[in-house]
């Protein structure tokens, strides 16, 4: 428990220099998207005047140093701006849209390890055999596939030639009742409410993305899980334990906890990734989810949904960061001396 909490306590120390080096980056970058947002608000015809009373209004008459620890002061009241688009707090609004990318990034990473893991381990038993070649065309293919490219393609073929999923719009059909928001999930909260019409169109709407993010992902996987499993399997353990007569079974299992932290790795830089990597997909099937929010934030020079947006991505991928190092810290507790 000891060598746990110095563990953590080690991990903590970088969190919040992280958080301020990446707010400090995004905000300096976002800056520089063209546009004035209040010519934007207000509309071409605007008096000087009434430009200038927004621009003070919003702080764009401060240097930039200014605008950013102001920003950054507010946010420490829970304050992170008001979208002009739609008028109210982007805390609000994120807190609204994110569980909707975050059910659907979650949904597409557990498709992308069920595709990628197995297919990684059966191809690293035989190097040479037609699962190893065919698992490393899929790999190639799924790495230069564009995600937004394949999931027009599969609304071509899935809806409009065989009709066999709905409509891409949305996260629900029309005709359904939204259950009541408990976790943002629609899956979930349809069971919560045992309301099961809304549970099948959530899972039926989910299906395209899901399965566009779930294929295209699952090629870092599976290269990341073949490789790790080839070179555990080749090991001087793997061979020790053959020898001794231990079963395939068991050898296999020793080479799979041994290759983890590498899968673990590239899994976990995969979720992060996958909230802004989604933003095509989420535009794609009109998901409404943060990434979407967030798009329409840059194309109106609309700063604070991106950088909301941009502040809880970070976090979220700090925390998936920091679980990653306690599931390393489980598998092996040496790592926190």
């Amino acid at each position: 428990m000891t060598g746990l909490m110095r563990f953590l306590g080690r991990r903590m120390l970088f969190l919040v220099p992280q958080l301020f080096g990446i707010l400090l980056v995004s905000f300096l970058l976002i800056k520089t998207i063209p546009g004035d947002p209040a010519v934007l608000m207000l509309g071409p015809m605007a008096t000087p005047d009434a430009l200038e009373k927004v621009r003070v209004g919003m702080g764009l008459d401060q240097s930039l140093p200014v605008q950013f620890f102001i920003y950054v002061g507010n946010l420490f009241s829970g304050d992170l701006g008001t979208s002009w688009q739609t008028t109210r707090p982007v805390l609000d609004d994120l807190i609204e849209r994110f569980p909707a990318t975050l059910e659907l990034v979650t949904f597409g990473l557990l498709t992308a390890i069920a595709i990628g893991v197995p297919l990684g381990m059966a191809s690293a038993f035989r190097e040479n055999g037609w699962l190893a070649r065919g698992a490393d065309v899929y790999g190639l293919i799924a790495g230069a596939l564009p995600d937004f490219w394949l999931g027009l393609v599969l609304i071509f073929v899935l809806y409009t030639v065989f009709q066999v999923v709905p409509a891409p719009l949305g996260r629900l059909d029309l005709a359904v009742l939204t259950p009541p928001a408990v976790t943002g999930w629609l899956t979930i909260d349809s069971l919560l409410d045992g309301n099961w019409d809304a549970f099948r169109s959530a899972l039926a709407h989910l299906a395209l993305p899901v399965l566009t993010l779930g294929l295209i992902n699952a090629g870092p996987i599976l290269k990341m899980t073949q490789s790790s499993m080839e070179q555990m399997l080749t090991a001087d353990f793997s061979h020790y334990e053959t020898l001794c007569g231990l079963p395939r079974r068991r050898v296999i299992l020793n080479a799979l906890h041994n290759a983890l932290p590498s899968v673990i790795t590239i899994i976990s830089v995969l979720y992060g990734y996958l909230l802004g990597g989604a933003v095509l997909v989420e535009i794609v099937f009109s998901w409404g989810g943060a990434g979407q929010y967030a798009v329409q934030g840059v194309l109106n020079a609309d700063i604070y949904p991106v950088l909301g947006f941009v502040l809880f991505s970070a976090i979220f991928s700090l925390i998936v960061y920091l679980v990653v190092d306690l599931i390393y810290f489980a598998i092996d507790p040496r790592i926190g001396r």
